[in-house]
């Protein structure tokens, strides 16, 4: 993992981008640790707020609907700069929300815009494999889940020293711009343009089949995201400074993973790592529903986390080079299964909890996780060995 960390960051373009996704992540944890005080302060139930939370894929759907016309008027690096600071701003009003009306608003663009900028840091990662001929996709979300981890870590110490969620978010949303700006070169030097094809086909049940998959995993992460602190503070009863660390143990184990992941998919083979993940997601949940103490469904959160870690960096190679699409039409397709999964997930798991109880909810979990892993076992685009060379031997000369 080390040789791998250190060959990557020499490569100031990937480095740049690799921010980017932990920019998402980095805000994404802050949020997650002020639910519990804005479904307070605004006067959500369990079921109002899921409802609410749908209003994140309704705005992932537009930027669905727009992605290919974007992308083919403006370059992904100049969009990656636009649309990371935009999603810095809105979640800073998103958790400082004084009414539901500017909380949905919020919810609304936060969905559009991520969309857009997954599409754009997902394509620039396939675009610089391809150029410097190695495996970065696992790496790059890596660092996801690296700042996941951070900024879940950070809020239980800002809370145990009594900073609001309101104030960490425009700390957080601060550094994150600077450094955006500090690295205007390396993202702007990322100017290709992604035509889409002119003659559109509805997708292919094997495609569809990959979009299952990454809405499955990515559901996971997000029901973890919206739901793990609630979960410790209304069913298990942890204190305040506790609530974050199902999160925060997710995260971790996804940042490991994922930081070998591109040297574990060369090994194994991708078919074997989703399918395997799919079914460690599955033990995972299983035990965070049957866990009687707090210690107990941090484990099942980790073994989420490892079984999730390298799923989505498989689908995402995968759909960038299915014949006959482009990799803007494949990132949009599957990338909108998994922001669908991702926000409405947590919706559904409100509203089961709200006519059952949040255990029973998170049961639902379980069982999406066992038909991701037949899912995998069926599709032909996810391979059972990776045609490339060790991802770990970087050679210095490029740098």
């Amino acid at each position: 993992m080390i040789k791998n960390i250190s060959s990557f960051i020499k490569i100031k373009p990937a480095l740049a981008v690799g921010f980017l996704f932990s920019v998402s992540s980095l805000l994404f944890g802050t949020w997650v640790a002020s639910i519990p005080g804005i479904k307070e302060r605004l006067g959500f139930t369990d079921g109002s707020l899921g409802l609410s939370l749908l209003l994140s894929p309704l705005g992932a759907i537009t930027g669905m609907l727009f992605s290919t016309r974007v992308f083919s008027k403006i370059p992904v690096g100049k969009w990656m700069m636009i649309g990371y600071i935009l999603v810095c701003c809105i979640m800073a009003l998103q958790i400082n929300s004084i009414n539901r009306t500017m909380f949905w608003i919020c919810l609304y663009s936060y969905g559009l815009f991520s969309f857009l900028n997954g599409v754009s840091s997902n394509a620039t990662v396939n675009l610089l494999e391809k150029k410097y001929s190695r495996l970065m996709m696992s790496t790059c979300h890596g660092m996801y889940s690296l700042g996941g981890a951070v900024s879940a870590g950070l809020a239980a110490l800002l809370f145990a020293v009594h900073v609001p969620s309101g104030v960490q978010i425009v700390l957080v949303a601060a550094v994150i711009i600077v450094v955006i700006i500090s690295n205007k070169k390396y993202l702007l030097e990322n100017n290709e343009i992604i035509h889409s094809r002119s003659d559109f086909k509805l997708p292919s049940l094997t495609i569809l089949g990959i979009s299952f998959i990454c809405m499955v995993s990515f559901m996971a992460e997000g029901c973890v995201a919206d739901w793990s602190a609630i979960y410790f503070k209304e069913v298990l009863h942890s204190a305040k400074a506790f609530i974050s660390l199902g999160y925060a143990g997710f995260s971790v184990a996804m940042t490991v993973g994922r930081l070998n992941g591109d040297s574990l998919i060369t090994k194994f083979g991708s078919k074997r790592i989703v399918i395997g993940g799919s079914l460690l997601s599955a033990t995972g949940f299983l035990i965070v529903v049957l866990a009687p103490v707090v210690p107990i469904a941090i484990t099942g959160y980790i073994l989420v986390g490892f079984g999730c870690c390298c799923i989505v960096p498989v689908l995402f190679r995968a759909s960038a080079n299915i014949p006959g699409v482009s990799t803007v039409e494949g990132f949009a397709m599957v990338t909108t299964g998994g922001l669908i999964g991702f926000l409405t997930g947590p919706s559904v798991i409100g509203f089961i909890s709200e006519k059952a109880n949040l255990s029973k909810a998170l049961s639902l979990l379980i069982l999406m996780a066992l038909l991701a892993a037949f899912a995998a076992w069926k599709n032909k685009f996810i391979l059972n060995k990776e045609p490339v060379t060790e991802s770990l031997a970087f050679d210095e000369q490029i740098y």
